[in-house]
C-alpha cells in the first residue's frame, strides 16, 4: 500500500511551535516511527506552507496512491481549491488534526476539506495520523 502523508502550512514547526497543543515532538521522528510500525507499507512524506504546493501533490498522486492522509493546517478552513483538488482525485483522503479543533476557536470548527474526504480525525495528538492510516488500511 503506498501512502502519501501530508502536511500543510506551519506543521513544520511540529516540537517547537506552540508545544502545550502540538507536543515536543518533531513530525520527522514521528513519520520515522510509522515507517518503522508498519513495514508492509511504503509511505512518503510532504510538508508545504504554500496552498498551491499541496495541490499539485495531491495531483500528482491521486490516481496512483493507495491513500492520502492530509493535515492541511490552517487551509482546512479556508480553501476551496484543496476541496476541489480532493474532490478531483480518485485516492482516499483522509483529513487529519493534532488538537482537537472543536475545542478551539470557532473559525477552527468548519473544515472545507472534510465533505470530500472519506473522514476525519482530531484532538489525538500525532497519534492521529496513526488512526487515519489504520483507516486506511480497512477499506483499501
Amino acid at each position: 500500500m503506498n501512502v502519501l502523508i501530508i502536511n500543510g502550512p506551519n506543521l513544520n514547526l511540529l516540537g517547537i511551535r506552540e508545544t502545550s497543543i502540538y507536543g515536543e515532538k518533531s513530525f520527522t521522528q514521528y513519520f520515522e516511527g510509522i515507517c518503522k510500525k508498519y513495514p508492509q507499507y511504503h509511505f512518503e512524506y510532504f510538508q508545504s506552507n504554500i496552498e498551491g504546493e499541496l495541490i499539485d501533490k495531491i495531483h500528482e498522486v491521486g490516481y496512483s496512491y493507495d491513500g492520502i492522509v492530509l493535515n492541511a493546517g490552517a487551509y482546512t478552513h479556508t480553501s476551496l481549491a484543496l476541496a476541489d483538488a480532493i474532490s478531483a482525485v480518485k485516492t482516499p483522503v483522509i483529513e487529519v488534526h493534532i488538537s482537537n479543533v472543536f475545542k478551539r476557536e470557532k473559525v477552527r470548527h468548519h473544515s472545507f476539506i472534510a465533505p470530500v474526504c472519506m473522514g476525519s480525525i482530531s484532538g489525538f495528538g500525532l497519534d492521529s495520523y496513526r488512526l487515519a492510516i489504520e483507516a486506511l488500511s480497512s477499506v483499501i
